[in-house]
């Protein structure tokens, strides 16, 4: 009996939940092959399935619909069960925001169709996903999400006329381009949003969806239907009798700023200096080198506590001494106020030595350009299931869940990714020129194998919009790069990203040894004294899914089967890093074992002060002969998991 049967019998038996389950299991099963029986499991569990069960149903009949299985059913199925139920709430909306469209006064057309006569209805996947049904094609289209969290294109490529955009349907990218093009008074040049919608009638129907009351307060929109689009830009002035140049330019403020560039640390010596100095000095954005993560976390929650308690003013002025007196009395006046806020307000501080080229009168609201950067990444590894694994990292978990991230409602993400050998070889030369005492060499190489942090987590709201750059790529092609990057983050591209600098200085000098500018040497350099083959083919065999869909290709793993005892060959000869780790041991162990032997002779009398040299030196190389075994059979159980498997999930189980 195989699985549709038993759900057919167990539904026959009146068992719904478990027919539910098997007529689940008979639907991936059949997928693309039977459609009448993909239509029957769908049915079914429509029916008598519960929770979001019916997101099954719905996926399945799209689908069939698209594929031509009887449209007509299906679509009759679908108005009954999905569109029906939600259309009061829908026509509501459209109603609302045809109100306010009809006061507004950039608006010129105001002949809205009756809602039953719209020429594309929403049916509802869920609170805050749709898919579109186009009357007059008699299509589905794809599920539109209006809050998506994704910038989809560059608004701000070009800032010497008023934004103009084509068919802006996300609610996320509407809110957007109110929030950040700053008011015609605020610049004192006209100003507006032009939003051009090709169809009068498709953009009737989005008023089913929008929530145009978040949007039209500030009048800040102007709408342009079909052939209007010839009025663009208009001259407010002669049209409406505003004249914007009677008004001051004036500087954001503290609130207006709401959007986050991260540049994110994947992990050490990957190319974050350079990024930094080609983003340096742009004219929209506020920016700082690398800054400590921890640290910067401690300074503003102390300064948010002084300015909590403060009983006035003065007493402020008495504990941050801040030169800006004014930026200062902003921020304490600010209600309920965040550390997203005084992240804000520092940066705003430093602005005249940060940001030379800081445009005031630009049109848009300059971003916040952050990168957050730790002294290393500790990342571990789980066993989640036979063949999928779970990365977990401490650090970016205190990214993840800080307020400075969650204060602003519009984020974009980009992971510069260098070579994972070069890098990893970079660092290691970085780490063995420490001479701290305290410092001990980690196992950079396992770590390395293990940071998966620039895969997507879709559930991840600092991921929802993110890009991974190609160091190489930075320096090989450096303009259609940046001008790639620039894109995404919705930037103009400026000329203050066609060369290196810092604080506005032209090709600065970083740390010893990188190699400044446009430079390609650090693209060709292996760093042979910091790394061997073995550990090279190591990280390339277990990082063989990030070479090949990044496109870097092998240069010490030769594409053969490993098996266990390749990985201990390789393992047994990580002669670099081990030398290293090695070395740096005893600066540590050698005062443990002086403190061991102490003990020691407090009890045992047959230890003399002659022979404590000789066994400090014993007990120290058998401890670092214990912590050298201790990261072998480390090394090995992590080589055992990604062996069963490159596949990934975050915490909550959902595929990376």
């Amino acid at each position: 009996m195989n699985t549709l049967d038993i759900a057919r019998k167990m539904a026959t038996l009146g068992e719904k939940a478990e027919a539910v389950k098997a007529f689940k299991l008979a639907l991936n099963e059949c997928q693309g092959a039977d459609e009448a029986v993909e239509m029957e499991c769908a049915l079914y569990i429509l029916q008598f399935g519960g929770g979001k069960d019916y997101q099954i149903s719905f996926s399945t009949f799209v689908d069939l619909h698209k594929r031509g299985f009887m449209p007509s059913e299906i679509k009759d199925i679908m108005t009954l069960a999905f569109y029906q139920p939600n259309s009061k709430m829908q026509k509501k909306r459209y109603d609302k925001n045809c109100r306010l469209l009809k006061k507004y006064p950039y608006l010129f057309r105001k002949d809205f169709l009756d809602f039953e006569d719209l020429p594309v209805k929403f049916y509802p996947f869920d609170d805050n996903k749709y898919v579109p049904y186009d009357m007059q094609a008699r299509e589905f289209g794809e599920f539109f999400a209006p809050y998506n969290q994704v910038i989809s294109r560059n608004f701000f490529a070009d800032l010497d006329k008023p934004i103009l955009a084509a068919d802006v349907f996300s609610q996320y990218e509407l809110e957007y381009l109110n929030d950040n093009v700053r008011k015609s008074e605020y610049v004192a040049k006209e100003n507006h949003i032009y939003l051009h919608y090709a169809d009068w009638g498709v953009f009737c129907s989005y008023l089913a969806v929008w929530d145009l009351a978040k949007i039209l307060k500030e009048r800040k929109i102007v709408y342009l239907i079909a052939d209007e689009i010839e009025q663009y830009p208009i001259d407010f002035k002669e049209r409406f009798g505003i004249d914007y140049t009677q008004y001051p330019v004036r500087m954001p403020g503290i609130r207006e700023y709401n959007r986050l560039i991260w540049h994110t640390q994947l992990s050490a010596h990957n190319g974050g200096d350079f990024f930094n100095e080609i983003f340096d000095a742009h004219p929209n954005l506020l920016a700082e080198p690398s800054v400590f993560f921890d640290e910067t976390l401690e300074t503003l929650t102390k300064h948010a506590k002084i300015l909590d308690n403060a009983r006035n003013f003065e007493e402020v002025q008495e504990k941050i001494e801040w030169v800006d007196k004014k930026l200062l009395f902003e921020l304490y006046s600010l209600p309920n106020r965040t550390l997203k806020d005084i992240l804000v307000a520092f940066f705003m501080m430093t602005l005249k030595r940060t940001s030379p080229n800081f445009d005031e009168s630009s049109r848009i609201v300059p971003a916040i350009f952050f990168q957050p950067h730790f002294t290393n990444i500790f990342f571990g590894i789980y066993n989640f299931q036979p063949g999928v694994a779970q990365i977990y990292s401490k650090q970016f978990e205190n990214i993840r869940q800080s307020p400075l991230f969650r204060g602003f409602k519009y984020i974009k993400t980009f992971t510069p990714m260098r070579r994972m050998t070069s890098s990893y070889a970079a660092t290691i030369r970085f780490k063995s020129g420490d001479k701290d005492e305290n410092h001990v060499m980690d196992d950079a190489l396992v770590n390395y194998v293990l940071n998966r942090s620039f895969m997507i987590d879709w559930q991840d709201r600092l991921f929802k919009d993110s890009i991974l750059v190609r160091f190489e790529d930075g320096k090989l092609n450096p303009k259609a790069t940046f001008k790639a990057l620039a894109a995404f983050l919705d930037l103009p591209y400026t000329e203050s990203m066609t060369y290196c600098s810092l604080y506005g200085e032209r090709d600065p000098e970083s740390l010893e040894g990188n190699d400044i500018g446009f430079s390609t040497a650090a693209v060709y350099r292996t760093y042979d004294d910091y790394a061997c083959d073995a550990e090279r083919a190591f990280i390339e065999y277990f990082m063989r899914d990030v070479y090949e869909y990044y496109g870097y290709d092998f240069h010490y793993y030769q594409g053969q089967p490993v098996d266990k005892i390749q990985v201990l060959a390789w393992v047994r000869n990580f002669e670099k890093i081990d030398k290293f780790m090695r070395d740096s041991l005893p600066r540590v162990l050698v005062k443990q074992a002086a403190s061991q032997l102490a003990e020691q002779q407090k009890t045992d009398k047959s230890i003399s002060p002659e022979m404590v040299p000789e066994a400090e030196e014993k007990l120290t190389q058998a401890m670092v002969d214990w912590y050298m075994q201790s990261i072998e059979e480390n090394r090995l159980n992590v080589a055992q998991i990604l062996m069963d498997g490159l596949r990934f999930v975050n915490k909550n189980g959902q595929p990376l």
